[in-house]
């Protein structure tokens, strides 16, 4: 194992009788994408929940850096150097793709603008770091565009925009091209690529696109019922018996086609 970024050890929550993430160590290396598959229910969007602090666990812990932080709010995480994106689009859909993303490199700047004494446009390191976010995202001609006018998958890649504002050491993407088109998808794919390529940001991501799997990961994740049914490279987890025996007909097991 090489530099590990971000590690559970004995993760757990438990809704009633019901364990939505049982006991799960996992560990994941800097620099490495990291794809967590698995079925609808397998626990997969919980777990995120679990380590970007928007749950927390019945039991077990969470470290980042080697430091522990299961007890850290979502927002002490995010100061730390976590991203998170959702499965539904969370922008401000009447402010421009601009404003949303400056809004984003304005608090990880921590700088409150204040009218009556100084424009925003005189913060040139806030505004010019604002388009250099665009333009990596591929927005940067719809920068005045209302957020609410964009495709979906426009505002998907703006959401994204907003994330790395914050600089995150890790980018954790719950299924990025949920919801998009078909035309949309090769769009995500390449944008995220160019952020691995940067080597700037590890990413995990949970995605159900088996070739989103193929095109990007390092290593694969299979979660079934809230535990770690195997872990690998692509080829090793597509022969893996307990994962063919569980998608069986389909799912996983395509990634080595």
């Amino acid at each position: 194992m090489g530099n590990i970024l971000l590690r559970t050890e004995n993760l757990s929550i438990q809704f009633g009788a019901l364990k939505a993430v049982n006991d799960v160590s996992l560990s994941i290396e800097a620099d490495k994408f990291t794809a967590i598959l698995g079925p609808n229910g397998a626990g997969k969007t919980t777990f995120f929940n679990l380590i970007s602090g928007l749950y927390k666990p019945s039991s077990g812990k969470v470290f980042f850096k080697d430091k522990e932080i299961t007890k850290l709010t979502p927002q002490q995480r995010i100061h730390a150097g976590m991203g998170r994106s959702f499965q539904l689009t969370n922008v401000f859909p009447a402010l421009s793709a601009h404003e949303n993303v400056r809004l984003s490199v304005q608090s990880a700047a921590k700088v409150r603008f204040n009218k009556l004494v100084k424009s925003y446009r005189k913060y040139t390191d806030i505004y010019e770091e604002t388009d250099r976010i665009l333009q990596r995202i591929l927005l940067f001609d719809k920068a005045y565009t209302r957020a609410g006018d964009l495709s979906h998958g426009e505002q998907r890649k703006l959401e994204l925009g907003m994330v790395l504002a914050q600089k995150p050491e890790v980018l954790l993407l719950d299924e990025p091209t949920a919801g998009m088109s078909i035309e949309e998808v090769p769009v995500m794919i390449d944008l995220l690529r160019s952020i691995k390529d940067a080597g700037d940001t590890t990413i995990v991501l949970i995605e159900h696109k088996m070739n989103m799997v193929k095109a990007l990961s390092d290593v694969i994740v299979v979660l079934v019922n809230g535990e770690v049914l195997c872990q690998g490279d692509p080829e090793a987890v597509s022969n893996d018996p307990a994962v063919m025996a569980a998608y069986l007909g389909g799912g996983v097991v395509s990634v080595a086609t």
